[in-house]
């Protein structure tokens, strides 16, 4: 199939979609990708002039093999109205709540959080969107500077303005960030205390199902005030805030050793502190989400994956 050269695109685009053999979409993803620009010009072509049933699986393969970057300037226009088109009635919203790790910032000070997390090249995004390409797609990229140097820039996405109505927390509306190569690599617990620092509060949250592992941690003015976490040692660092204290006074008799230091589920901690990641409901969502890069050089159409809007 590679020796046919372009026309083998053609033969190979149908079977793109075969939602039955797996295995199939890899290989032929392979061959794509050795056949390199002679593959990207075929498929360009096809997006400009048909075959009309080859258009679809020709765009999704374009931005597998080279992101948004390989699009011509009508498609790309084409789905930032898409983007815009979804934007107007996505809610309700729902971002993971089975497992990850994520951020949360007050949402009044996103301009601040993006300053501290160094972030560049934001665009609008549906929530869908959003999360498979922080959490499902690829998200970090490895490339060189100006100065020829290796570096590897990470895609993430930050999320509507969700409300609270805790009367505990005078913040009423908090963006939440995924980003599993960014945080991954470049440490939760620091970036929610440099957030802290510029916002005034932030937290990081884990849920692992593989090790049976939760962490939630709370900084406040760039410094940890309370966390948790199920291998640390201790466990529980910082005194009890509020929250804790009620799980603790309202125990019952079978409750009272689970809550007797605190609360060690991160979305408990979640739901009393910030938000609880899962359905947002439509009267307390606000504003659209963002994907944004982490180097300037490295915008988001560099990012490799097809993503659904």
């Amino acid at each position: 199939m590679v020796a046919l050269g372009a026309q083998g695109v053609d033969r190979l685009l149908p079977y793109m979609h075969d939602g039955e053999r797996a295995h199939l979409r890899l290989d032929i993803k392979s061959i794509f990708e050795r056949l390199g620009d002679e593959a990207l010009g075929r498929l360009r072509e096809i997006r400009r002039e048909g075959p009309g049933n080859l258009r679809g699986q020709a765009l999704e393969v374009l931005a597998d093999l080279g992101g948004a970057e390989t699009f011509d300037e009508v498609d790309r226009r084409a789905v930032e109205r898409l983007v815009q088109i979804k934007l107007k009635d996505e809610w309700p919203v729902r971002v993971p709540s089975e497992a990850g790790r994520w951020l949360a910032f007050p949402a009044d000070r996103l301009e601040d959080a993006v300053a501290a997390l160094g972030l560049h090249d934001l665009r609008p995004a549906t929530t869908v969107m959003g999360v498979a390409a922080a959490t499902r797609a690829t998200d970090s990229l490895e490339f060189q500077d100006a100065q020829g140097k290796a570096r590897t820039a990470y895609r993430v996405f930050i999320t509507p303005a969700f409300e609270t109505w805790l009367s505990e927390v005078p913040i009423q509306n908090w963006c939440l960030l995924w980003g599993n190569s960014f945080i991954d690599q470049l440490d939760g617990f620091a970036w929610a205390d440099r957030l802290s620092e510029r916002c005034g509060e932030a937290h990081f949250y884990v849920i692992a199902p593989y090790n049976s592992a939760e962490n939630w941690y709370v900084s406040r003015e760039g410094r940890r005030v309370r966390s948790f976490g199920s291998y640390d040692h201790p466990r529980f660092r910082g005194e009890p805030l509020p929250f804790e204290v009620e799980y603790r006074e309202d125990a019952d008799e079978d409750e009272a050793e689970e809550y007797a230091e605190g609360v060690p589920y991160a979305l408990t901690a979640a739901d009393n502190l910030s938000v609880e990641p899962g359905r947002m409901p439509a009267s307390g969502t606000h504003g659209h989400g963002w994907l944004a890069s982490t180097h300037p050089d490295v915008p988001n159409s560099r990012f490799k994956g097809a993503l659904p809007v």
